[in-house]
């Protein structure tokens, strides 16, 4: 398996050199929007720990991920109205990864209303900022 490349995007909005949408943050892991959403509100949940994907993350860092994965979703359902939540891990090429640093996607979802296609469209920059105040809100509320 290829090693981690600390020069993926990720790697780079983790050390601040990139902007983002960010909702929550603590010491193991963060959590910003997808700028191309496949429905309002798409988050993606990293570790800090530099991991390419579930071969290589310690458990304990994948087990942490896990747990911010949930508050998101939690949060995610109360801040857009959510149905259900749509939970996305991918790993290597092959398996459909992009970019090469863990991430978990949670994707609020409404019954009848399809996800967008992947990589599909920008979302407008203003919509994502009152989007990720109202999920950074209901984060905060728990």
């Amino acid at each position: 398996m290829p090693s981690y490349d600390s020069n993926n995007i990720f790697a780079k909005i983790l050390r601040g050199e990139l902007p983002c949408y960010r909702v929550y943050e603590d010491d193991k892991a963060f959590a910003f929007l997808d700028i191309m959403p496949r429905a309002p509100g798409h988050t993606l949940v990293l570790p800090k720990a530099p991991a390419r994907n579930i071969l290589d993350i310690t458990p304990d860092d994948l087990a942490h991920v896990a747990k911010v994965a949930q508050k998101i979703a939690q949060a995610a359902i109360k801040a857009f109205g959510a149905d259900g939540i749509t939970v996305q891990q991918f790993n290597e090429g092959a398996g459909g990864q992009v970019v090469f640093h863990l991430h978990v996607h949670i994707v609020p979802r409404k019954a009848g209303i399809p996800m967008k296609p992947p990589a599909s469209a920008k979302e407008k920059p203003e919509v994502l900022a009152e989007q990720a105040k109202a999920l950074a809100a209901a984060i905060a509320a728990g």
